[in-house]
């Protein structure tokens, strides 16, 4: 059986997809834009929508793990063209992932302000963080439902849908960004950092009823939650708690990273906070390729065509890494606009313009990790993900972190350090993944 594999395919399904990937840190990366530029404690707003951030990412892309898994099983039965006997697993697991944030936002509410003390935040910073996420907070339970509905569209092939959601989301959320945070004389009072709050809060909102209502029409998948569980449902299960211990292991190095800034000072954290949102916009317009790898991977192993399969990891390396370096030097043309882009405070701007370049020279290394990452969670080689993660956060990312911090170095510590852990990352995927599947394609 004939798999397309072609460039034009590839980028049907990376396109849509790296859309989608730079709509998601779009909300929080508009709230930065526009609540950056207030007449008023810019800074410290800053500086709290990046705490809050870095720990709503932390919930996102640890219970957001379905996504993959979802589409893994999905993408695996696609392939060996059983999609009739997958059909209620994607109810099954949106239930449980929604149920899951659900009891997340209850237990963390009351405890905004002891969670963001744990981030260093402090005085008009921690006031204006625990205020931000007591309206953000609430969107939580529509971004876990959103997410897993892109999981099943990735599983039946499809990344067109996902970006239609994303791209709608993200113009309601600047829109309401700019209504909501400077106001409309006579008829809305600027509403500042909780205005952005609210905005993204509206947008999930929105997001998750266009999904809900594109999955029921455009797919033979229902939502309806029928029992018994799936026999899938054990092997969906261990892979998001596979996925989970790794996130917690990613979202340590990201604690440390927004931990340390925010020590060194308001103008680090700020800082930071636009340099971590523009790696993370960086690593979603990369992840379109990821995607593209995590779907076909899936497929191609459930039809056993590993010819093919390696092919595939051949193309993406190319592709993934040609964007990288595209992205690179966009970055360094507009180097300063994109720093004004987000502020015009310039104690942070000065801070931001010392460490960005490192910022913009992992970009290409970021592309074999996250690309290779994504085809082997469409493999379901959670536990090889999750073992390698917590070693290279271990072994890796932190003493690289206290090393270079012990030298004064600041900002320029905690993006090196993201640096080594992005090499440490993607190379031993690259070798496993040569080293199993040549052996296969060769006895094909």
């Amino acid at each position: 059986m004939q798999h397309d594999i072609s460039f034009k395919y590839i980028n049907k399904l990376a396109i849509p997809a790296l859309i989608t990937g730079v709509a998601e840190p779009l909300l929080s990366t508009t709230d930065l834009a526009i609540v950056g530029n207030i007449q008023e404690n810019a800074t410290e707003s800053i500086a709290a929508i990046g705490i809050v951030g870095a720990f709503l990412s932390m919930l996102i892309w640890v219970f957001g793990q379905t996504r993959s898994g979802i589409s893994s099983i999905v993408s695996q039965y696609v392939g060996a063209q059983k999609l009739d006997d997958i059909k209620t697993l994607p109810a099954q697991a949106t239930v449980i992932i929604v149920l899951a944030s659900i009891v997340i936002l209850v237990f963390s509410y009351p405890f905004a302000k002891e969670i963001f003390e744990f981030y260093n935040a402090s005085g008009q910073v921690l006031e204006y963080s625990v205020d931000y996420y007591k309206i953000r907070v609430f969107g939580f339970p529509f971004t876990l439902f959103t997410i897993a509905v892109y999981g099943t569209f990735r599983g039946l092939q499809n990344t067109y849908y996902p970006m239609i959601i994303a791209i709608i989301g993200t113009v309601v959320n600047i829109v309401l960004d700019i209504v909501l945070v400077y106001g409309i004389e006579g008829y809305i009072p600027p509403m500042h950092i909780q205005g952005a709050a609210y905005a993204s809060v509206i947008a999930q909102f929105i997001m998750a009823v266009i999904s809900l209502i594109l999955l029921y029409k455009k797919t033979n998948i229902s939502l309806k939650f029928q029992l018994p569980f799936h026999d899938e449902i054990p092997r969906f299960i261990t892979m998001v708690l596979n996925l989970f211990v790794r996130t917690i292991a990613l979202n340590t190095a990201l604690y440390f990273g927004t931990s340390y800034a925010t020590g060194y000072g308001n103008e680090y954290i700020a800082a930071y906070t636009i340099g971590l949102n523009l790696w993370l916009m960086g690593a979603f317009i990369i992840d379109g390729y990821s995607s593209a790898g995590n779907i076909l991977s899936g497929k191609l192993l459930g039809a056993k065509a590993y010819k093919t399969l390696v092919t595939l990891g051949n193309r993406l390396i190319l592709y993934g890494f040609s964007l990288g370096v595209v992205m690179a030097i966009i970055g360094f043309l507009l180097y300063e606009p994109i720093g004004r882009l987000f502020t015009q405070e310039k104690e942070v701007l000065d801070t931001f313009y010392t460490s960005f370049w490192i910022i913009l020279l992992m970009q290409p290394f970021c592309s074999l990790a996250f690309i290779y990452d994504g085809m082997f969670k469409g493999m379901g080689e959670m536990k090889y993900l999750r073992n390698l993660l917590l070693v290279t956060t271990g072994i890796v990312f932190i003493p690289t972190l206290l090393f270079f911090d012990s030298l004064d170095y600041k900002l320029y510590a905690i993006w090196i350090a993201f640096f080594a852990w992005i090499i440490a990352r993607g190379l031993p995927l690259i070798i496993v993944f040569r080293k199993k599947f040549l052996a296969l394609a060769k006895n094909e």
